[in-house]
C-alpha cells in the first residue's frame, strides 16, 4: 500500500473505503464524513487494478490527484493506492500499513454491498470468512441494502445526512460530454481539476 496523504497517529477502528473516483464525488465525501463519527481515520483506497473494470477516463495519478485535493488538511482522512483490488486483498494491505490491532470497517453503498455477497470467491464459505475479518458500513444507494440473515452483524447501515441518489461518477461524465452543469456535484476543492483531467471547459 502507497499512501499519498496518510492521517497523523493509529486509529483503532478504520474506515476503509475502495472505489473508482472516477471523479471522487460530494456523494464520496458525504460518506466518509458520515462514518467519522464511527470510525477514527478513513482511508479512501484506489485501487492499481480492479476486478470489474479497466481504467478509463482520468489515468490513476489524476485520480489520486483529485482525491488529495478533495481530502486536503482533514486530520482524520487518508489517500492511499492498494495493489489488489478486491477486499480482502485490500484488508490485508491495511492490516500491513496499520497493524493487526486495528479494526477495519469497509464503506460502501448498497451496490457494492451486494457486489461483494454475490461475488464468486472460487469456493464455498469464502465471503463469510472475509466478513470475519472486517465489517461493512453501508449507505443506501436508491434503496437500503438488506443483507442476508447470516450477515446481519457483519452489514450494518451507514446514516448519510442527506439523498445522493442523483449523484454518481457516471452523472459527473456525462453532464461534461452534455456540456452541462458539472460542478455542484464534486467537492470545491476538486473542481479546478476536473476540466483538465475529463476534457470539458
Amino acid at each position: 500500500m502507497e499512501f499519498y496523504h496518510r492521517a497523523k497517529g493509529r486509529p483503532s477502528r478504520l474506515g476503509v473505503f475502495p472505489g473508482t473516483f472516477n471523479p471522487v464525488t460530494i456523494a464520496h465525501t458525504a460518506l466518509a464524513g458520515a462514518a467519522l463519527s464511527l470510525v477514527d481515520e478513513v482511508v479512501y483506497i484506489l485501487p492499481r487494478l480492479f476486478p470489474h473494470k479497466e481504467y478509463s477516463a482520468a489515468s490513476f495519478r489524476q485520480r489520486v490527484e483529485l482525491l488529495c485535493a478533495s481530502v486536503g488538511d482533514h486530520p482524520a482522512c487518508s489517500v492511499a493506492a492498494a495493489e489488489g483490488g478486491l477486499f480482502v486483498e485490500i484488508a490485508a494491505e491495511c492490516r500491513a500499513a496499520y497493524g493487526e490491532d486495528t479494526r477495519l470497517t469497509f464503506l460502501c453503498g448498497r451496490d457494492a454491498a451486494e457486489r461483494i455477497v454475490n461475488w464468486d470467491y472460487g469456493r464455498p464459505g469464502a465471503c463469510a470468512e472475509m466478513l470475519r475479518q472486517f465489517d461493512l458500513l453501508v449507505a443506501a444507494r436508491r434503496g437500503e441494502y438488506a443483507p442476508p440473515p447470516e450477515f446481519s452483524r457483519a452489514i450494518r447501515p451507514l446514516v448519510l445526512t442527506s439523498d445522493f441518489d442523483h449523484v454518481s461518477a457516471t452523472e459527473v461524465r456525462e453532464r461534461i460530454a452534455r456540456g452541462e452543469a458539472w460542478e455542484h456535484l464534486v467537492p470545491a476543492a476538486a473542481r479546478r481539476l476536473v476540466p483538465e483531467f475529463y476534457g470539458c471547459g
